[in-house]
């Protein structure tokens, strides 16, 4: 599933190619899944005509603010993909969601149709918006904070609460790793095990991953640097966590891969203790 990064990596795609233009057409799957709760007739009612004004990321999900007091929010499920064509560009199938402007055609694709797109009319931002956790770059992302959250689900295994979204937007399976793998706490530590300087440690990191997510998975080009494998330093974990046989990059002690909280879990055991 695309986590904060990605995410933003795709508002970007869609930022840059469409800002300031207005949509000359929308093409949609009125009865895909993705629509789950959302008016896709006021929805292309609402857009067609209406100006792109700004775009954000929260999370795991996107909001894009037309003229007109309309708001686009999207959630890329597992399998989405947004993607931007040239202005004759044929929809297929898996294309359930298409804003066409003057230059371009702004695609919303998801063959497994878990992703979600959901619509608001109104001055303000939609509550679905508002509700989201402060980013873990805020101000309101503090180390207190974390060790309250941390002590509510003290049986659970860190790894498993660094996935919950109320207190730790937009990190997902490799992020949660990463964290851990540089903070050097166990995955399968309970929550409510860590001492006071393994959660400031962990707060810390978190942050850090989020930044460095953020400025080379994120990206400048028109394509995500997971795919091209460039831009990643391999004294990240990420570079050694998906296939068998993968080393620490700090101490070179063989990687371990378990399940833990439902999700496949990578650590370094000569990183990583288990107290």
């Amino acid at each position: 599933m695309p986590e904060l990064a990605e995410v933003e990596f795709f508002r970007k795609r869609w930022h840059q190619a469409a800002a300031g233009q207005r949509i000359a057409a929308v093409r949609l799957h009125p009865k895909a899944k993705i629509f789950r709760g959302a008016n896709p007739a006021a929805l292309r009612r609402a857009l067609t005509g209406a100006k792109l004004l700004s775009s954000a990321t929260a999370a795991k999900q996107m909001l894009f603010r037309f003229g007109g007091d309309a708001w686009l929010g999207l959630h890329l499920g597992m399998s989405g993909d947004l993607r931007v064509e040239s202005v004759d560009y044929e929809p297929t199938r898996h294309d359930h969601l298409v804003l066409v402007t003057k230059q371009h055609a702004l695609v919303f694709a998801d063959p497994r149709m878990f992703g979600r797109v959901q619509f608001h009319k109104g001055a303000r931002p939609p509550a679905w918006w508002t509700k989201i956790a402060p980013a873990i770059l805020s101000r309101d992302f503090t180390a207190e904070a974390v060790s309250t959250f941390l002590r509510r689900r003290a049986r659970a295994p860190i790894k498993a609460v660094l996935l919950m979204q109320e207190r730790f937007p937009g990190v997902g399976n490799w992020m949660a790793d990463e964290i851990l793998w540089r903070a050097a706490i166990h995955p399968r530590r309970p929550a409510g095990s860590l001492l006071p300087a393994e959660i400031k440690a962990l707060w810390r990191e978190s942050r850090r991953v989020c930044r460095l997510a953020l400025a080379t998975i994120a990206g400048r080009g028109d394509e995500l640097p997971r795919d091209l494998n460039v831009n990643i330093p391999d004294t990240w974990l990420f570079n050694h966590r998906w296939a068998g046989g993968g080393r620490c990059p700090r101490t070179g002690v063989p990687l371990v891969r378990e399940e833990i909280g439902g999700r496949t879990t990578c650590w370094s055991p000569g990183r990583q203790k288990m107290r």
